[in-house]
């Protein structure tokens, strides 16, 4: 019932993100694919990793739960996500972090938001660099 609920919200509510988390899955479609939690996870040849609704891309599945962060908020938001999570994030990790290398990744919201909603209930991994 929890994965037919989250599948049913990510691509209702959260449509915008898991169409363009779509898109990716089939560029990538040669890649390996594997389930984790609710989420569909996709190993990237690309550094990092990034969510966009029901998909989660990542260099490693050591970030699986942060990405999976952003899924739950992506739930939480539904078509806010990408201007309010997405976008934000996107230019931390592209440009500002390059711009501030002392600065650490979990110091802005939508990551250290991400972090802790991924970590809920016993999920810590590795701590992402």
């Amino acid at each position: 019932m929890k994965r037919f609920l989250y599948l049913l919200l990510q691509c209702t509510w959260g449509l915008p993100q898991t169409l363009v988390g779509a898109v990716l899955f089939v560029i990538f479609f040669r890649s390996r694919h594997f389930r984790y939690r609710e989420a569909i996870a996709t190993r990237w040849p690309l550094a990092g990793g990034i969510s966009l609704g029901l998909f989660l891309f990542v260099d490693s599945e050591l970030i699986c739960y942060h990405e999976y962060g952003h899924s739950l908020q992506s739930l939480i938001l539904g078509p806010l996500y990408l201007p309010f999570v997405g976008l934000p994030s996107l230019i931390w990790a592209a440009i500002f972090k390059r711009t501030h290398p002392d600065r650490p990744y979990l110091s802005v919201y939508p990551e250290n938001w991400a972090e802790s909603l991924g970590q809920s209930k016993g999920r810590k991994m590795t701590p992402r660099v």
